[in-house]
C-alpha cells in the first residue's frame, strides 16, 4: 500500500472516529450547559481554528455578493437547523440512537439530488435505503414494536437529517467554486451569528449563573477542535486522494463507533436488538454505495459535510 493511500484511509477513519466522539462529548457538555451554549462556543472556537488554517494554507477565498446569499442559506440549514435538531434531540435519545438516525443522511441525499438536480438513483441505492430503515426501526423500537426511544427526540434527530440534506443541495452549487476550508469557515461564522440572538434570549442568563464546569467545558473544546475542525481537515485530505464515494464508505462506520463509545463512556444500554439494528443500518449504507456509477463507469457522489 502506498503511503498516500495509507494516509487517505487513516484520514477517513480519523474523521469518522472524531465525529463519533461528538455524540458522546455533547452528552458530557450537557452536564452543565444548555444546547445553544454548547453549539455557539463550539462554532466560535472552530470558526477561529478553520479560518486560521485556511489563511495559513492560503486557501481562504472571498465569496461574491451573489454567492454570499447562498452561504447564508447553507448556514441556515447547517449548522443552524441541523445543530438545533441534533443537540436538542440528544437530550431525549441516547447517543447510539442519534448516530444511527443521522447515519441515514448519505442514503437520503441522493434522493434529494435526484429531485433537485436530476441525478440518477439506482436500485441498489433504494434497496440500501429501505434496508437501513429496517435497522433504524430496530434501534428506536422495543421488542413489542413500540417506541423505545423518545418520539420527540427521534423527530428532532430527523429534523437534523433533513436539514443536512437541504444543506447538501445548496452546497452542490457552492462546491464547484469554493474549496472545503472556505465553505466550513463561512458556514461556522454565519451559523454563530444566527445562533447569537437565540443564545441571548434562551441560554445567556443561565450561562452567566452556571458555575464553571471543567469537564463540560472541556467537552465543548474537544467538540470544536476535533469534531468541527480536525475531522473536516482529515476528511478533506482523504477525499482529495480517494474521492468522496470511497471516503464516505468509512464515514458509514460512525454508528458502530458511537455504540461502542457510548457503551463504555456513557454506560448506554446495548442489547441484541440494537446491535442487530446497527449492523443492518451499516450494511444498508454500504450496499447503497456499491454501484453508484454514471454512464461512463465513474463514481458519482454528493459531498456532505458532517458534524
Amino acid at each position: 500500500m502506498k503511503n498516500k493511500d495509507f494516509m487517505a484511509i487513516a484520514g477517513a477513519l480519523g474523521a469518522a472516529f472524531f465525529w463519533s466522539f461528538s455524540f458522546v462529548w455533547f452528552k458530557i457538555a450537557f452536564l452543565a450547559y444548555k444546547p445553544i451554549t454548547v453549539v455557539i462556543f463550539r462554532l466560535a472556537i472552530s470558526a477561529v481554528l478553520i479560518t486560521v488554517i485556511a489563511w495559513a494554507l492560503k486557501r481562504l477565498q472571498k465569496p461574491t455578493r451573489k454567492d454570499f446569499r447562498l452561504f447564508i442559506l447553507m448556514a441556515l440549514f447547517e449548522p443552524f437547523i441541523y445543530f438545533l435538531g441534533e443537540s436538542y434531540g440528544l437530550q431525549y435519545v441516547s447517543s447510539t440512537v442519534a448516530a444511527v438516525i443521522v447515519a441515514t443522511i448519505p442514503l437520503l441525499t441522493p434522493i434529494a439530488a435526484w429531485y433537485f438536480h436530476k441525478e440518477k438513483v439506482n436500485r441498489m441505492n433504494l434497496f440500501g435505503l429501505l434496508f437501513s430503515f429496517v435497522g433504524v426501526a430496530l434501534v428506536v423500537l422495543n421488542g413489542s414494536f413500540q417506541f423505545d426511544a423518545s418520539p420527540l427526540g427521534v423527530g428532532l434527530e430527523f429534523m437534523a437529517v433533513f436539514a443536512a440534506i437541504a444543506y447538501a443541495i445548496v452546497l452542490k452549487s457552492l462546491a464547484e467554486r469554493y474549496n472545503t476550508l472556505t465553505i466550513i469557515a463561512y458556514q461556522n461564522i454565519i451559523g454563530m451569528v444566527l445562533f447569537l440572538p437565540i443564545w441571548f434570549v434562551l441560554d445567556f442568563t443561565d450561562f452567566i449563573h452556571t458555575p464553571f464546569h471543567a469537564e463540560a467545558f472541556r467537552a465543548i473544546i474537544l467538540l470544536a477542535v476535533f469534531s468541527s475542525t480536525l475531522a473536516f481537515v482529515f476528511f478533506t485530505q482523504s477525499v482529495r486522494h480517494m474521492g468522496v464515494t470511497k471516503t464516505n464508505t468509512f464515514i458509514n462506520l460512525i454508528p458502530v463507533f458511537v455504540a461502542i463509545l457510548a457503551f463504555f463512556i456513557l454506560k448506554d444500554e446495548l442489547g441484541v436488538q440494537k446491535i442487530a439494528g446497527i449492523f443492518i443500518v451499516v450494511t444498508g449504507l454500504f450496499l447503497s454505495q456499491l454501484k453508484k456509477r454514471n454512464g461512463k463507469g465513474k463514481d458519482v457522489a454528493v459531498e456532505v459535510h458532517r458534524r
